[in-house]
């Protein structure tokens, strides 16, 4: 039920950004996986390199643009979502004594510096992982809350704007000629973005502007909080935007298979192109060593043996506190 797994940035299958996370052994990591999921590195047999089609602005005299992307990062799991391993053989592993430091441009928001969530514990031991594991790193993301370093990694504030229906979150384009050209200068290896909001966009632009693969992260369930925050009729055009963008990307990652299905269910993209990345657990943090009884005490009402179910985190509509109550 538990591994210690971390992940190296290889996700879908033949699709062209596919080769960004590549199983590695991480003991200081603990992934939940679904049981039936599957470990994948989007290395093909044929060919470790990438193939990333030019767009028709970057000229046609070269029909592909071969660039070798995958990073490697830990204490997550990349898994495929298919179930018949017979039928849908995952892509072969890549060997580890093969991989060598990647550069990777991350475009996050809001930023994983001052906005509290999962979301920044996330992306922040994503930054650290993969800095820990040799790779280069630069980080492009609101421009509130952005030190000047981050474990080695290059960090670029983006002039942003509030959130019209979350005025705490900031949004930004991040598409200024500072940035383009700063990232281009930094020739990365691959661009990763969280999805949905503003700054995604402005990723997608530059991964093309650059012929760079770029994969997505879907962290935001967006048409499902709509109608609890604001116009139900928003709902339509918003997987409309989605749509957009993730089919542009070579490869998008999600939270979970529940979010794995609805996506395929309104054909946001291919199915190959739809990865699992699991949330890791710190069991340096979360320890059996810090298990305390008096505190299990209070919190169960002087009950200690039976259930307990504790929820941190934001107090939102749709994380359906009532309904787990």
């Amino acid at each position: 039920m538990t591994t210690s797994v971390p992940l190296n940035p290889s996700l879908s299958s033949p699709s062209p950004a596919s080769s960004y996370y590549a199983p590695t052994v991480f003991p200081k990591v603990s992934s939940f996986r679904h049981s039936r999921a599957k470990p994948v590195s989007l290395i093909s047999t044929s060919s470790d390199s990438l193939l990333c089609s030019r767009p028709k602005f970057c000229g046609r005299s070269r029909k592909r643009f071969k660039e070798r992307s995958f990073v490697r990062a830990c204490k997550m799991t990349i898994t495929e979502l298919r179930e018949d391993e017979e039928e849908n053989p995952p892509p072969f592993f890549e060997s580890e004594a093969n991989a060598r430091p990647r550069r990777i441009a991350l475009f996050v928001e809001p930023s994983p510096f001052a906005y509290v969530s999962g979301y920044k514990n996330r992306f922040q031991n994503f930054i650290k992982y993969l800095r820990e594991m040799g790779d280069e790193v630069m980080v492009v993301t609101t421009h509130e809350g952005v030190p000047q370093e981050f474990h080695g990694a290059k960090l670029i504030g983006s002039h942003s704007f509030p959130c019209p229906w979350y005025q705490k979150v900031p949004l930004s384009l991040a598409l200024s000629p500072r940035i383009i050209s700063a990232v281009a200068q930094f020739k990365p290896d691959i661009i990763h973005a969280s999805s949905p909001g503003i700054m995604v966009f402005g990723a997608l632009a530059i991964a093309k502007l650059l012929c760079v693969p770029i994969v997505m992260s879907y962290h935001t369930h967006v048409p499902v909080y709509i109608p609890r925050y604001t116009f139900s009729w928003l709902v339509q055009p918003m997987w409309w935007v989605i749509k957009f963008l993730h089919r542009a990307a070579d490869l998008t990652l999600v939270p979970s298979t529940a979010i794995a299905k609805d996506l395929e269910a309104a054909s946001v993209t291919a199915a190959n192109k739809i990865r699992l990345w699991n949330k890791g657990v710190d069991s340096e943090s979360f320890h059996p060593r810090y298990r305390c009884h008096e505190m299990r005490l209070r919190l169960s009402n002087g009950e200690p043996d039976r259930p307990l179910i504790v929820h941190v985190g934001r107090l939102g509509v749709e994380k359906s506190l009532d309904f787990l109550k």
